[in-house]
């Protein structure tokens, strides 16, 4: 028997979460070892199954399967392929960082981290689920722990921020479940196995009415326009920590089980519908990106921007091409790195000035030089500057797109409009690097502390991921090449 390595990546999380709830609360420090300690287990893990992924071989690696309700057709099958390695790194890496710069946290540390880790749990055990009950249950054990870890360690509205949150995606979730067990009904095969009803097939018109609801049910997480309002709500209120799960792997879920589920299972689907799809994506590129542009508070700005950048995953989704697959997947890589980055960043200096006011702030990179570079840095990302992961993502995407005229003729066009909004973050990505980290010093923040070490250990890994990728990205385009190929040919 081979080691179950997924098995044992999705179980250390909740195993250390666990483990943490049963300590002394009073033993902080010993709370903050073992949740990082955990935390960096679960990364080395799925390191470890980056690289022992054979590209070479491709497709599904790693399987373990198991009976679980073999008369309900639920079994234990998880597995990774090119699309799914990528996304479980993510998550370590995130997750790592995560715990680095929340070493802080003196508000009942125990149960913060306990609830981290089980919501990290939940993001692994989705990104290697082959039977799409399992799927449903890791995706809803990654969702509830926010509501809790928001309303108790958040800030700014941060009751409603979390009901909001928690509403939206389990209404999301309620309607793609539904698609699921129709799509169980219809194969008549008794199984959820996501091989076995890829294999069944299921007639074009059933692909045509359920695609959507499937679609867009998971596409809620993915914050698709108009079903984004919960998300930037969520980012500004969540706890830094929280902020980075959320918007670096949380919203990667609802684009990869739309993926799986909806593109991967009806492709019929996907063809009539995608091409319709992309207009609310388009919004959500230009509006995500103009609104973003006239916040004030500085987590809003970021949330925002989230929202922009997903539509170009949705976007490369819809090329239907190996182009454009191949950038929406390197896109929710590089920007889940970014994000982090960018909201461990803005965590750091809310800490110490107790403001997220972008005119209440200024001359920060005197005090913080390090989150100055690293947030410029994740600016250059964000507005595709060449020589970074976002350019290498973006160019991708826009090819596809430039390539796609056969699916729909307006496509080109498509990538021309989306295109400006790379002209708008650079222009908000310029003010805040201006207001915030340059000019005059304030009196108020004179003599406020620096980082610790672990921060700035947490930000130097995720800006070097960002250039790294950016200079050599074949570092992640060789496995996800693996990965998209197969979904594209079934277009």
């Amino acid at each position: 028997m081979e080691f179950p390595i997924l098995t044992i990546i999705w179980l250390t999380p909740i195993v250390g979460a666990v483990i943490v709830l049963l300590m002394p609360k009073e033993r902080h420090t010993e709370i903050r070892m073992a949740s990082l300690a955990t935390a960096f287990i679960a990364m080395a893990l799925s390191l470890a199954v980056y690289f022992s992924y054979d590209t070479g071989v491709g497709g599904w690696q790693f399987e373990e399967t198991a009976q679980w309700l073999p008369r309900l057709g639920i079994g234990y099958h998880v597995a990774a392929d090119g699309m799914s390695v990528p996304m479980l790194a993510l998550t370590g890496i995130v997750i790592f960082t995560g715990v680095m710069v929340s070493w802080g946290i003196t508000d009942r540390p125990r149960e913060f981290f306990a609830f981290l880790l089980l919501l990290t749990g939940g993001v692994f055990g989705v990104f290697m689920s082959l039977d799409l009950f399992l799927l449903f249950f890791f995706y809803e054990l990654a969702i509830f722990p926010m509501y809790v870890l928001i309303a108790t360690w958040g800030s700014t509205r941060k009751e409603y921020a979390s009901m909001k949150l928690t509403l939206y995606l389990l209404a999301g979730s309620i309607i793609a479940l539904v698609g699921i067990l129709a799509l169980y009904v219809e194969t008549g095969m008794g199984s959820f196995d996501l091989l076995d009803l890829a294999e069944a097939g299921v007639s074009t018109d059933f692909q045509r009415l359920w695609f959507l609801p499937v679609f867009l049910g998971f596409g809620v997480l993915a914050g698709i326009w108009p079903f984004h309002n919960w998300s930037p709500d969520g980012h500004v209120a969540a706890p830094t920590a929280v902020s980075m799960l959320h918007a670096g792997v949380l919203m990667k879920l609802g684009a990869y089980a739309a993926l799986r589920v909806g593109v991967q299972l009806m492709p019929e689907g996907a063809k009539y519908w995608l091409p319709l799809i992309i207009f609310l994506v388009t919004v959500n590129v230009v509006y995500g990106s103009l609104i973003a542009m006239v916040q004030t508070d500085f987590k809003y700005v970021i949330g925002f921007s989230s929202v922009s950048h997903m539509g170009l995953v949705t976007m490369g989704f819809a090329t239907m091409n190996t182009t454009g697959m191949g950038g929406a997947a390197l896109q929710m890589f590089s920007h889940g790195i970014m994000t982090a980055l960018f909201f461990a960043v803005v965590g750091m200096i809310y800490d110490r000035t107790h403001t997220r006011d972008i005119p209440s702030l200024g001359g920060i990179a005197k005090l913080m030089p390090i989150p100055a570079i690293a947030f410029i840095i994740g600016g250059l990302v964000s507005m595709g500057m060449p020589g970074l992961s976002g350019f290498v993502a973006e160019f991708q995407i826009f090819m596809g797109l430039w390539s796609a005229g056969d699916v729909a003729w307006y496509y080109p066009w498509i990538a021309i409009i989306s295109a400006s909004g790379i002209v708008i973050t650079a222009a908000y990505v310029l003010r805040i690097v201006q207001n915030v980290f340059f000019g005059e010093l304030k009196p108020e923040f004179a003599d406020l502390p620096g980082i610790n070490s672990l921060d700035k250990a947490a930000l130097i890994i995720l800006s070097g991921l960002l250039i790294l990728i950016g200079v050599y990205p074949k570092v992640l385009m060789t496995i996800i090449e693996v990965g998209v190929t197969p979904i594209a040919a079934l277009f």
